[in-house]
């Protein structure tokens, strides 16, 4: 396989703080690879850099001379008075606009004059996107691209970089998109790079490998090194070439047990608040904002403990819903009855602002010295900061050093150290990193309490909610008594069933009578016409070819070599398509 990016000893500095020393990494042709790792560790500065964005200290970035890049950034920038349609595709040639009309419309910007200036941060980012598509390129480069994208538009993001030949390196949170798309995965930890060829669940399961290696042996160099520190004590005066060989060893051996991985077991079993059995008692619950229905008499009776999740397309009022509980919005019409012993720790997609000039370890003890566990022992700040992934060194660094992902943990912490006992999480996934998902995920299930969710994240949203409410728009709200997962298999069978009673019901079409201008000249000829009818045919037999593959691979019976085999065949069908139907267009439109 060609190599497409190779990256030799590079190294990158903020002031006094190391982002990555002497990272080495490979990327080959045809590859998707996911980058991850802690926030802070310099994912999206190595992808800045990476693309010319940023400068490093030292090493080498080659990328293979004739290919073309392109770059989606977490916080996009167009140019003055650009409308989202030339923002996406600057160029006037038809068919390019075509093309970005389309992908406008897939990630759900539909308004093509709308003022770039006038969009919300999340809708600049799926234009961007559309831009980074529309400019075909042999290599993409994608840092966070499903922050702020529901779930459907999510969805035709992961089919697309499935099916796509370009060679792929992305950062992102969403664990399906990861365990779907990718071939590869790269984890950056204490400034080493580690390479494993598989998708997300082969990656969790090989890196757990190499922890339990790496713990197995640092029980090893424990034994060593307390034997050779016994040798150290009784001959500290040794001469000779083998005892300061041995000297030498020692330290090494020091050295290296300093340099300690800190993989704790999350055991979060922090105790909750005392809470009643009234939680939230909604009774015929209405709301809307101008003509814009958010609820329509709603009712709704919280129980202990449950753990909810809320879904729906942006802007069908989730936010809305949860300010109302909170007391931030007021109905229309309606009640909202709130338990006495109510304890909420609300996580808000705008966040906290903490003082630059204070210490980690300081804005915690802010709100408590310790918190107590479930078994009546306690827990410091500082502890609690470290099963947050805050090491000792960054919890006496100031605020004005912490990337956004650290600004968004800490914020977390801030949350949690408070014991609430009803937890209110609106898009908690964004900007948090893999593993502090995994941490929170760890403590939610311990938790002896209330949780509400809002969130895009697949796998978060399976691992949390226990059932769901879901936010069809114009104040529908439907209660799904199960997983997420299950709810999409549901909605897929549901529209299924739509679609073939709707065919059913049908009334068979008129005999077609001779228009009365039949001898006016056709503005397609017969062979467009031809070609027309020839696209139409194989565009039906695509797709049956696709649900077959699709089917047999979904089979699990599959040897790896045929998975392979029909994988890549299902791309040449979706690229195929793509062609195919761009014709279609430019022929309909005669």
């Amino acid at each position: 396989m060609e190599s497409f990016l190779q990256i030799d000893g590079l190294s990158k500095s903020f002031g006094d703080r190391v982002i990555f020393d002497g990272l080495s990494l490979n990327i080959n042709q045809g590859e998707k690879v996911g980058l991850i790792a802690r926030n802070g560790q310099g994912k999206s500065t190595l992808l800045d850099v990476i693309a010319g964005k940023a400068d490093y200290r030292s090493g080498t970035i080659t990328f293979r001379r004739d290919i073309r890049t392109a770059y989606l950034v977490q916080t996009p920038v167009f140019p003055k008075g650009a409308n989202v349609l030339t923002a996406c595709c600057p160029e006037s040639d038809d068919e390019k606009l075509l093309r970005a009309r389309q992908l406008l419309t897939k990630l759900g910007v539909p308004d093509f004059d709308k003022p770039i200036d006038q969009l919300s941060g999340g809708q600049a980012k799926r234009v961007a996107l559309a831009q980074a598509l529309m400019q075909e390129p042999d290599f993409l480069i994608l840092d966070e691209p499903t922050n702020h994208l529901d779930v459907e538009v999510t969805e035709w993001l992961e089919d697309y970089l499935t099916a796509s030949r370009l060679t792929l390196f992305m950062v992102t949170h969403d664990r399906y998109l990861l365990d779907r798309v990718c071939n590869r995965i790269i984890e950056i930890d204490d400034f080493r790079a580690y390479s494993y060829q598989g998708n997300y669940s082969y990656y969790l399961e090989k890196r757990q490998e190499r922890i339990d290696a790496e713990s197995s042996q640092r029980e090893s160099d424990l034994n060593l090194y307390r034997r050779e520190l016994d040798w150290m004590r009784r001959m500290p005066c040794a001469r000779g070439g083998k005892a300061r060989y041995r000297k030498e060893s020692f330290h090494q051996l020091e050295e290296r047990l300093q340099h300690r991985r800190d993989e704790q077991s999350v055991a979060l079993d922090v105790k909750a608040s005392y809470i009643g059995k009234k939680i939230f008692d909604i009774e015929h619950l209405s709301k809307a904002f101008d003509d814009k229905i958010i609820l329509k008499d709603f009712s709704y009776i919280f129980t202990r403990y449950e753990k909810l999740g809320i879904i729906g397309e942006n802007g069908v009022g989730k936010s809305t819903f949860l300010k109302l509980l909170l007391g931030i919005e007021q109905p229309d019409s309606g009640v909202i009855d709130r338990g006495t012993t109510l304890k909420i720790g609300y996580y808000s997609q705008g966040g906290l602002t903490f003082p630059e000039d204070a210490k980690v370890i300081d804005v915690v003890t802010a709100i408590a010295d310790h918190i107590v566990l479930d078994d009546g022992r306690r827990m410091s700040a500082g502890q609690f900061l470290q099963k947050f992934l805050f090491t000792p060194k960054t919890q006496y660094s100031y605020v004005s050093k912490l990337s956004g992902g650290e600004r968004r943990r800490l914020y977390l912490c801030t949350i949690l150290m408070q014991s609430p006992n009803f937890l209110i999480l609106d898009e908690p996934t964004n900007d948090l990193d893999i593993m502090t998902l995994q941490v929170l995920e760890e403590y939610i299930a311990q938790f002896k309490g209330c949780v509400i969710v809002v969130s895009h994240d697949r796998y978060f949203m399976d691992k949390i909610a226990e059932h769901l409410l879901v936010f069809e728009g114009d104040g529908k709200v439907t209660n799904f008594p199960s997983s997420y997962s299950d709810y999409m298999e549901y909605k897929v069978l549901k529209e299924d069933e739509e679609k073939a009673a709707a065919a059913k019901s049908k009334p068979a079409a008129p005999p077609q009578q001779p228009a009365a201008n039949a001898n006016r000249p056709a503005k397609l000829t017969f062979k467009e016409k031809r070609e027309m009818e020839q696209i139409e045919q194989e565009l039906q037999q695509l797709e049956e070819e696709k649900a077959l593959l699709e089917q047999e691979l979904n089979s699990g019976t599959l040897p790896y070599d045929q998975l392979q085999q029909k994988s890549a065949r299902i791309g040449q069908i979706l690229d195929r398509t793509d062609t195919i139907t761009m014709r279609w267009l430019e022929l309909s439109e005669k």
